[in-house]
């Protein structure tokens, strides 16, 4: 440690005082002569510069990662496109309304919903299934091919019943299908394609199979539908055989082979010769062996591989895609009845709006080129070897549903910023350290007024170690770590350092709502959806409401430690609220009950020709406190009555434990400040078109009902 010729019995204010004014950094001397009194004021701010939507929007890059839907509107908002780019300007609907008329209180005209909310816009989700289907149907005719394009959705990137029976309704004209990996997914699947499904949709069973699970689909195939039981070990293939002979019915067979193309970033785990499912060379032609001599590889029609999620460029998925249309050729060769070609998943979700290969969060092409890739790779190979041109298959994951929900949550409240003044009424405790922390603290002082900054913070981080260590000694109080904490503070803003990033502590759960964040360091879009003609002043991170430490978020999209927030409102109300985007993929289905947080209400918002543009079509509340703790097997009704033995008044405490049970888990505030939101009042939030909401809230209503008797 550098030391500076202070003698530790001289006055403290006399050794900086005399050169106070050196030091342009600190603009007052040290006060009184013998308790040191540092005030330092903060350089004054420069004057705001003029700010606007546009500048919000290019500072979020809105339009890298929300294009064709998510925009910043003149009033400040998030907006959302519900049809891309053929959106009317009278068509687009305003994120901040639809919060306002969920959040806000019946007696308004709202539905009264508690947050945090799922906002679900069925309109984008059709539009992305044209799309999709637009982007192969233009690769099939412009490359002439001789085959035709089908989309399969797999169940498992969100399950919620809407979500499916809508792909199905929108996917019907173009033979969309559905894809399960387990019993129940595949129950569901059976039951949604019988009752909306296209005649042509193809049932794709895919995951680890049982006697049951086999069972099922054979008999799908009785009910009219396209099933296709993918064989994803070797094993598989008996228990497919076994099944078929009990149930007398001839099973659709595909197979899912392990490719050796791979791509190197996260989401190609799990493919490659190590990947967890499929076959190899070997096992593929066991199959065919097996199949040949029970004279059933006419069973034998589709073939499946995964290169990976997220692919980043064309030119890989041309590579991998090209080696499985040389095993599909192989096999046709070999005598099966091959007629689908299931390219699995892959197709990226730009999630940070770069447009570019260099991360997982991007992918370097876009819908019509990654679809003009697949059909020119498969289409070469099969001209080449003389193979009639398969049905190309493709299991539509992330990029059909990722835009079609956005997740608003509220900051509540943050940490105050940093003070620039020290408090004289606890100054004098710097003259009560020890000798050799006041020697500190002087070399400390004398170093800043000469500008000495290095120096400055090696004697300011030696200061405060020593006070500590003295501290857990019992040689100084509580007040004394505070007051040389404030000291250091100050003299670290004097030397210009950057204040850290506040902490706005959001009324969400970020293993609830955003578990790959946690799990696996997804990134998701988060911006405000609010105030975006307000410039954003604050640099902050997100502290959620559970007890561990992870629940944070503190990495964002382009590359940032921290978030350009504003100040929260100081008026009374509430109301900051912020948006995660592109999360409508995997995020509910894997949420769990961390800390008994159930998911949020949820809302299904169409674009209506309303004053608001938009009309609420379905409002349901989150899981309330006895839903959550129903779930994990505690059961509510007995603790009601536990709880209501021990009350002693009139009812009252027998009421409020009722509406403890029936609450969402997360933080209530009052519905009228919940709809209190910069520029949208919640009694301007009512419609005509709008009214279809009111019977969905009502019928909501019957879910609580069991808790409020309770206290009669």
């Amino acid at each position: 440690m550098p030391a500076l010729a202070v003698d530790a019995a001289a006055p403290v204010a006399h050794a900086f005082a005399a050169s106070c004014d050196a030091s342009p950094r600190f603009a007052a001397p040290l006060l009184g002569p013998a308790a040191a009194v540092v005030a330092a004021t903060a350089a004054e701010k420069p004057e705001m510069a003029a700010w606007s939507a546009d500048l919000s929007s290019a500072l979020y890059n809105v339009d890298g990662w929300g294009a064709p839907y998510f925009f910043v509107n003149d009033d400040g908002d998030v907006a959302v496109r519900p049809h891309g780019a053929a959106t009317l300007p009278g068509q687009e609907i305003d994120l901040a309304k639809v919060v306002a008329r969920a959040a806000g209180a019946r007696a308004g005209g709202g539905l009264g919903l508690a947050l945090p909310l799922l906002v679900r816009f069925p309109d984008v989700l059709r539009h992305r299934v044209e799309t999709l289907n637009a982007a192969f149907a233009y690769a099939v005719r412009s490359t002439g091919y001789a085959g035709r394009y089908q989309g399969v959705y797999p169940v498992k990137c969100n399950q919620d019943r809407y979500v499916v029976e809508d792909i199905v309704e929108f996917g019907a004209p173009f033979g969309f299908g559905l894809e399960a990996g387990s019993k129940p997914e595949l129950l569901l699947t059976m039951s949604c394609l019988v009752a909306r499904g296209s005649p042509d949709a193809l049932l794709i069973c895919n995951g680890y199979k049982d006697l049951e699970y086999v069972s099922l689909a054979l008999i799908a195939r009785t009910m009219g539908l396209n099933t296709v039981i993918v064989l994803e070990q070797e094993e598989e293939l008996d228990i497919v055989v076994e099944a078929s002979r009990r149930l007398n019915i001839r099973p659709v067979v595909g197979m899912r082979a392990k490719l050796r193309t791979k791509h190197a970033g996260h989401f190609g785990a799990t493919s490659g010769e190590k990947g967890k499912f499929g076959l190899n060379a070997a096992q593929i032609l066991s199959v065919v062996a097996k199949l040949k001599a029970l004279a059933m590889l006419d069973c034998l029609q589709l073939l499946h591989f995964h290169i990976g999620s997220q692919i980043p460029t064309t030119a890989l998925l041309a590579d991998g895609v090209g080696e499985a249309a040389q095993i599909y050729c192989e096999l046709a060769r070999l005598g099966a009845a091959m007629r689908v070609i299931d390219v699995g998943g892959g197709l990226g979700i730009d999630y940070d709006g770069t447009h570019s290969a260099q991360t997982d969060m991007s992918v370097a092409y876009s819908l019509e080129e990654y679809a003009a890739a697949v059909v020119a790779a498969v289409g070469r190979v099969c001209d080449r070897k003389g193979v009639q041109h398969p049905v190309i298959l493709h299991e539509s994951r992330p990029a059909l549903v990722s835009h079609h929900s956005v997740l608003i949550f509220e900051a509540f409240s943050a940490t105050a910023p940093a003070s620039n003044m020290m408090d004289p009424a606890t100054a004098y405790l710097l003259d009560e350290l020890t000798d050799d922390c006041r020697s500190d603290y002087r070399n400390l002082m004398a170093s800043a007024v000469r500008g000495d900054f290095d120096t400055c913070g090696l004697y300011a981080d030696q200061l405060k170690r020593r006070c500590a260590e003295q501290f857990k000694e019992g040689v100084l109080g509580l007040e004394h770590l505070a007051a040389v904490d404030g000291l250091c503070e100050i003299v670290a803003r004097g030397m210009g350092a950057a204040e850290g990033p506040r902490r706005y502590h959001i009324n969400l759960s970020v293993f609830t709502s955003l578990p790959d964040m946690w799990a696996i360091e997804q990134l998701f879009p988060i911006i405000p959806i609010q105030r975006l003609q307000e410039r954003p002043a604050v640099d902050g991170v997100l502290s959620d409401l559970t007890c561990d430490s992870d629940g944070k978020v503190d990495q964002f999209i382009g590359g940032r430690s921290s978030l350009p927030l504003h100040e929260l409102p100081t008026h009374g109300t509430r109301g900051y609220y912020l948006g995660m985007f592109l999360g409508g993929a995997y995020q509910e289905a894997l949420g769990g009950l961390h800390n008994l947080f159930g998911g949020p209400s949820v809302v299904r918002v169409s674009q209506s020709d309303g004053p608001h543009c938009f009309a609420v079509t379905r409002a349901a509340p989150g899981p309330s406190c006895a839903d959550v703790l129903r779930a994990m097997q505690h059961e509510p009704e007995v603790m009601f009555e536990v709880l209501k033995q021990r009350t002693t008044d009139d009812g009252a405490t027998a009421a409020a434990l009722a509406r403890a049970f029936g609450s969402m888990p997360y933080l209530s505030f009052d519905a009228e400040e919940a709809s209190a939101m910069s520029g949208a009042e919640s009694s301007g939030m009512s419609s005509d078109s709008e009214g279809s909401a009111a019977g969905a809230a009502e019928d909501d209503d019957e879910e609580w009902e069991f808790m409020r008797g309770l206290t009669v």
